[in-house]
């Protein structure tokens, strides 16, 4: 069994908004200038004409396809439950646009289908007749600050084992692996006022966490999304006021931050509480629920130089040997796909200094090569 290598198309949505890459030539990237990664991964309502791209643009998809050597492996939907203005959109209305996305997915040859972290499962489980019918395998991404061992990836192997249907798992997003603030996002925030103080702060509490040596209980953070938790902690700096469960986290963070930053203002306390976003997972539950897995999202913010290796490249802040490493000795036997975020770190800058997405996933590539190599 061997993993594969595949690009989310995701990765390159600046050079898409700028109109410097067509679809075509995003899948010509892949194709022809990655050293062997062939699969493709979007999303559609990014790459497509949702909610039908038509018959002419399928003849032309499947022909891009085998110009470049390239194959579909997965199609990620989204579910804007606020679409109609008059409700929003109950379980099985979002039911029904998922049974829409499988076909559509199959329409277009994908053998996958990932739904994103917050859709609730009762949702998954109406639409899986339909997947089970089209041999469509519907995947829940995992995305931090989730974990590998919370109830978003425990329902779904309840579900599977009642059932034993081959066509419900998960998709890690490997940022789960994520053990400190990326250098890029910390430089961002600074650029908006953040001292460097907090910057480092920021890691400290990173870094003390990741040797289990948290200040504080963070059971309460991990059920939860990096929006949410954002969102709350911005309440609390501003009110005083947030969830009870986050009382203790939160007072923990602030009182991190003054024993560290002078006077530290609003974006002060918001870059240290970043230390909060981080799910820290275990690479050892990966590798046992390999088998689970759908594929997965090689997420990464940025990719710089390993000191003394020219051309060789890491994410300094996600622990990709871990992960790489778990899904190799758990049989993982399907795609890893990369998938670029760090660019919306650079969009507060000149045209001049926005971060080349292209040969960042060159970058990262590389890196995977590397790594399911060794």
């Amino acid at each position: 069994m061997t993993i594969q290598r595949g690009v989310s198309l995701y990765s390159y949505q600046q050079s898409q908004f700028f109109k410097e890459l067509t679809l075509e030539d995003q899948i010509r990237e892949v194709g022809r200038n990655l050293g062997g990664a062939d699969g493709i991964e979007l999303v559609d309502e990014m790459s497509l004409r949702y909610p039908d791209p038509g018959e002419d643009f399928r003849r032309a998809w499947f022909g891009w396809m085998e110009t470049y050597g390239t194959r579909p492996v997965a199609m990620d939907v989204g579910m804007d439950v606020l679409q109609f203005r008059d409700h929003v959109m109950t379980y099985e209305e979002c039911a029904d646009r998922l049974r829409h996305d499988i076909r559509l997915a199959k329409s277009l040859g994908f053998a996958n289908v990932r739904v994103l972290s917050v859709v609730p499962v009762e949702i998954l489980v109406s639409a899986l007749p339909l997947a089970e019918q089209l041999d469509i395998r519907l995947g829940k991404e995992i995305h931090q600050p989730m974990r590998l061992e919370g109830p978003e990836v425990g329902d779904i192997l309840d579900i599977v084992e009642r059932t034993g249907t081959r066509h419900l798992g998960i998709v890690p997003d490997l940022g789960i692996f994520q053990f400190r603030p990326s250098e890029v996002l910390l430089a961002w925030l600074e650029r908006r006022g953040a001292r460097p103080t907090a910057s480092q702060a920021s890691v400290d509490l990173a870094l003390d966490i990741h040797r289990g040596e948290a200040p504080f209980d963070l059971t309460a953070v991990h059920r939860h999304t990096a929006g949410n938790l954002r969102s709350d902690f911005n309440r609390f700096l501003t009110t005083g006021e947030c969830e009870p469960e986050f009382r203790e986290v939160f007072d923990g963070v602030a009182r991190y931050a003054q024993d560290r930053v002078q006077d530290p203002g609003d974006i002060d306390y918001r870059t240290v509480a970043e230390a909060l976003m981080l799910s820290r997972t275990s690479a050892e539950t990966l590798r046992q629920i390999a088998p689970h897995v759908i594929h997965v999202h090689g997420k990464f913010n940025n990719m710089s130089e390993i000191p003394g290796r020219p051309g060789q490249y890491q994410d300094i802040a996600i622990d990709y040997d871990a992960a790489i490493g778990a899904l190799k000795a758990g049989g993982f036997d399907g795609y890893v796909n990369s998938e670029y975020e760090g660019q919306r770190y650079s969009q507060d800058r000149g045209r001049e200094d926005l971060m080349d997405e292209v040969d960042q996933v060159r970058r990262h590539q590389e890196m995977l090569r590397r790594l399911l190599a060794a």
